[in-house]
């Protein structure tokens, strides 16, 4: 995936999202960079920094989509995080570097999965060696240096491994011991701290003697737990830590939603107090800076940041001027139109139709949603998002829900169990909310 060009990166996320081709081209490009880098000498390499991308549009128009399916693709690290929850250092509130250290730990996540498959193979080995000794303890009276019972106990074990192996033992019931973790107590969060609270958990979990448990599991149990147990114990940690942390470096993605309420005027009071000084502290982690996280210090030279907001109260321009130039590509994206939701409707791979489609037919309903039953459902939703709040295409989940409603309450009660929604139907279930003059009782 990691050498993918921008046209099959493009590609790929038409499958999803629909339009919006302006952002999508853009983080194409962003992505395909980081492969250009790695091709230049190291000497150049370390000079190339990632151009940060600014999204601009409406809430429902699909900026946190392209992000979240865009780390998919390339299986990046990727974290997605509201600008409004942090606060300037001093106030209480999370402080912006930890976002960095929220990042790392989902590369430790991706690395230790991908160590795991490396290993799976003589971990299911240990797991099955380990399985044959619960259900065939040694007893105390067993000599090794006899030939015979040897042999005997040899002949008795292979017979089993066959059994295991087969799966005709996968009910059975072994007793097995297992470790279990403290509750970490945390003692310094939401003081700007965060660091020292994760530093304390480490040492609390180091000093403080693991409980053991036995209980009576069945194979199939047993064999999960020991897997893990195996694993883990194969899993060289130093690597994980080495490889998340340059995983981190050179591929992480962050993206920073509802960056507009971080931004215009300070009103002086209230929560707004420490809007400037957010900014203030996310230009370094932006621009690069060394992060220090329990798994050591991260830089963030070339870290993708990717922010977005909707801007309805504030401009782009009133971010502070050393912000505005560490995201250099700009991207706006359009309203949703009728043509646009009709194909959320039924494009997308997942589309709204086919997950209520599939979601009744664990009923044993045949939902049928006519051509024109889909189309009023795209004109309802642009109308009523032209005429109140615009929220994108969130909107679809609202009025798709209602048409819906009473077939998902009947559905298991259903004397007929094919049930085709067209557009009298969909009229007939709205019409009564649309012809109210006060359309905010429909309002998510």
């Amino acid at each position: 995936m990691a050498d993918m060009t921008p046209r099959q990166i493009v590609s790929e996320l038409d499958r999803y999202i629909v339009g919006q081709d302006a952002a999508k081209k853009a983080v194409a490009v962003a992505i395909r960079n980081r492969w250009r880098r790695q091709q230049l000498p190291v000497e150049m390499r370390k000079d190339v920094t990632p151009k940060n991308i600014l999204m601009i549009g409406p809430t429902g128009v699909g900026k946190t989509e392209i992000a979240r399916r865009l780390a998919q693709l390339v299986g990046a690290p990727f974290l997605k995080v509201e600008a409004s929850k942090y606060t300037e250092v001093g106030y209480v509130g999370r402080d912006v570097e930890s976002m960095i250290r929220d990042l790392v730990e989902i590369a430790i996540g991706i690395v230790k999965q991908d160590q795991r498959q490396k290993v799976e193979t003589l971990a299911k080995e240990r797991v099955l060696e380990r399985l044959l000794d619960l259900l065939l303890p040694n007893s105390d009276d067993y000599d090794e240096d006899n030939e015979e019972e040897k042999e005997r106990h040899d002949r008795t074990r292979e017979k089993m491994k066959a059994r295991l192996v087969a799966g005709e033992l996968e009910e059975s019931k072994v007793e097995l011991t297992t470790d279990q973790k403290a509750v970490p107590v945390q003692i310094f969060s939401n003081l700007g701290m965060e660091q020292m609270d994760v530093d304390f958990q480490s040492m609390m979990e180091r000093f403080m003697p693991k409980q053991s448990q036995n209980k009576e599991v069945t194979i199939r149990e047993a064999r999960r737990i020991l897997l893990e147990q195996e694993s883990e114990g194969l899993i060289d940690r130093a690597v994980v830590t080495e490889k998340a942390v340059e995983l981190v470096e050179n591929h992480g993605m962050v993206f920073i939603d509802e960056i507009d309420k971080v931004c215009g005027p300070s009103s002086g009071m209230g929560p707004d107090v420490s809007r400037q000084g957010v900014q203030r502290d996310l230009l370094p982690v932006v621009e690069g800076t060394t992060v220090n996280t329990k798994h050591g210090q991260v830089k963030t030279d070339h870290i993708l940041f990717i922010a977005a907001g909707a801007f309805h109260l504030s401009k782009p321009s009133d971010l502070m001027p050393e912000l505005q130039g560490r995201f250099p590509i700009r991207v706006e994206l359009t309203d949703l139109t009728q043509a646009d939701f009709l194909r959320i409707l039924t494009e997308p791979r997942h589309a709204l139709t086919r997950q209520y489609t599939e979601l009744l037919a664990t009923e044993g309903v045949v939902l049928e949603i006519a051509p024109d039953g889909v189309a009023a459902i795209a004109e309802i939703a642009f109308e009523v998002n032209r005429t109140t709040q615009n929220i994108g295409a969130r909107r679809l989940h609202t009025i798709l829900e209602r048409v819906v409603e009473e077939i998902s309450f009947e559905a298991p009660d259903l004397a007929e169990k094919h049930v085709r929604i067209d557009s009298a139907y969909v009229h007939q279930r709205l019409d009564a909310i649309l012809q109210k003059e006060d359309l905010s009782k429909f309002i998510l």
